[in-house]
């Protein structure tokens, strides 16, 4: 019972996250970017219930708004890396040899670097900017889902079934597609899960670094940036985005730990 009750509130954050960005526009009471000096700092008010930075925007707008950029990165992120990552991870199991070998030992020399210091080095060669943020997440993120999609592979092609369809001629690629894939659906959207939550602490940890969405685009990152140098003074600044990020992570940690839970229960 209380798992499916963290279950439920961690799909009620989902749920509320995708509302709140797909409706930015409406919901927000001022634009994100809408500066006024005099407003500076402001705690929290009938007019700004959230405050105000040191540019006199309204925190609350910016959140709002920057919902969208915690989206777009954690669902571009995962849908791109899950991708690269069943093609290798496919190719890889399904075929060995050499083309395993190869794969995997790819593979390994990207593992072996610190993901974030990569994804660092990356973006500061590409250039600070969001889409930047999105292609250096991708570049390190597709390693993971290849060496799941692989072990599964590997485990699912002795399978009468798959030994079946070979027999009547069915090419890889039909096998790959109708028969195994899948099987490999329920890890893969509870891997992609997780996989969200790691983008958008990246993507935040990137914007914080003054490497992901530039001014005055609001990221949650970069408001925690633009706001450490208040912390004494106006914590509100911080407090604020650092919350919707712990929110946003919670609740997609709680949505894949509750599909991992009834997937092990189905299993047994």
């Amino acid at each position: 019972m209380g798992d499916k009750i963290l279950f439920s509130v961690g799909a009620m954050i989902l749920i509320l996250l995708l509302g709140v960005a797909l409706l930015a526009p409406m919901l927000a009471p001022y634009d994100p970017a809408l500066q006024n000096l005099e407003n500076d700092l402001l705690t929290s008010s009938k007019e700004h219930p959230l405050g105000t930075d040191k540019l006199g925007r309204d925190i609350l707008s910016r959140i709002i708004h920057g919902a969208r950029i915690s989206v777009l990165v954690g669902v571009s992120t995962v849908g791109v890396s899950l991708l690269i990552g069943l093609l290798v991870g496919s190719l890889s199991g399904y075929f060995g040899g050499w083309v395993d070998q190869f794969l995997m030992r790819l593979v390994d020399i990207l593992m072996a670097f610190p993901g974030f210091l990569l994804a660092i080095a990356f973006t500061a060669v590409l250039g600070p900017g969001l889409h930047h943020v999105i292609l250096a997440l991708c570049l390190i993120g597709w390693t993971g889902y290849a060496r799941l999609v692989r072990g599964e592979i590997i485990a699912i092609r002795e399978r009468e079934f798959i030994h079946a369809a070979q027999a009547l001629g069915g090419n890889p690629a039909r096998i790959i597609l109708r028969h195994m894939l899948p099987n490999l659906l329920p890890l893969l959207l509870i891997q992609g899960t997780f996989g969200m939550a790691a983008a958008i602490i990246a993507e935040g940890s990137l914007s914080f670094l003054g490497l992901g969405a530039q001014p005055p685009t609001p990221s949650w990152g970069s408001m925690l940036n633009e706001g450490r140098q208040f912390l004494l003074v106006a914590p509100h600044l911080t407090t604020f985005p650092g919350l919707a990020i712990m929110l946003t992570v919670l609740g997609l940690n709680l949505v894949g730990d509750g599909l991992q839970d009834r997937l092990e229960k189905k299993g047994k």
